[in-house]
């Protein structure tokens, strides 16, 4: 029995690492595809053939061409919020963010050109900015509500909002879930949104030698210090 359940607990394991590996190439495709011949230009029949898979399979992933770009980051999104739920508890709520986090970006500094990208098209195509941006703040929601379920215990009110972000007919609305949330929860995930952001930007911009890794570290290391006043340079003839 144990031999069995190891054996399908592998092939779970690599039905999802394939799975992600197909999200991935679509979403590369669609990128670049974008970037060389304008959104208007790319269809799902070409995004498709360019990750070497059907279009039925591409719908499987997506219900649509824009939501590629609008949805890029939303199985992240979902892991990210799961592993703050199952971070241990003798870490604080910052701590396991941060964990969470630098797992999810782990691979930044060979995906530079393709975020590079990425970037472009969007700011080509203010309808697809637009909803990017709204999907953005959806998953600042269901972060804070893993926070809040986190910090709550199996009392919190938002206990399985952390990783099912409960819209739908049936669930709450957004503002219904932002009214529920504390101030610490929404504040800490939009902390933690804003600084993984500013840790890619920084160091996509500066490419200074400095790892990815090393400047992610750094980002959270002044966050859990309270982001105290640097010490001024050091310039010659002054102490």
């Amino acid at each position: 029995m144990q031999y069995v359940s190891e054996k399908r607990a592998a092939e779970d394991g690599w039905r999802e690492r394939k799975k992600r590996a197909t999200r991935a190439a679509l979403v590369e495709s669609a990128v670049r595809l974008a970037a060389e011949h304008g959104l208007e230009n790319v269809t799902v029949d070409a995004i498709s053939a360019a990750a070497g898979v059907s279009a039925r399979t591409f719908f499987n992933y997506f219900d649509s061409r824009d939501d590629v770009f609008v949805l890029i980051g939303a199985e992240s999104s979902a892991r990210v919020r799961r592993a703050v739920l199952d971070a241990p508890r003798a870490l604080s709520p910052l701590e396991a963010l941060r964990d969470a986090m630098a797992e999810e970006l782990q691979e930044v500094e060979q995906q530079t050109e393709l975020w590079r990208l990425y970037a472009e098209v969007l700011d080509r195509t203010p309808a697809l900015l637009a909803r990017s941006l709204g999907a953005y703040m959806a998953d600042e929601i269901g972060l804070a509500e893993a926070v809040a379920e986190r910090i709550g215990g199996p009392s919190s009110p938002l206990t399985g909002t952390g990783t099912d972000t409960g819209t739908g007919p049936d669930g709450p609305s957004e503002d219904e879930r932002r009214r529920a949330l504390d101030l610490y929860p929404r504040l800490l995930a939009a902390v933690g949104a804003t600084a993984g952001r500013v840790a890619v930007e920084h160091w996509c911009v500066r490419q200074d030698g400095a790892r990815f890794a090393d400047v992610f570290r750094e980002v959270f290391e002044q966050l859990a210090a309270g982001l105290p006043q640097p010490p001024e340079p050091t310039t010659p003839g002054r102490r």
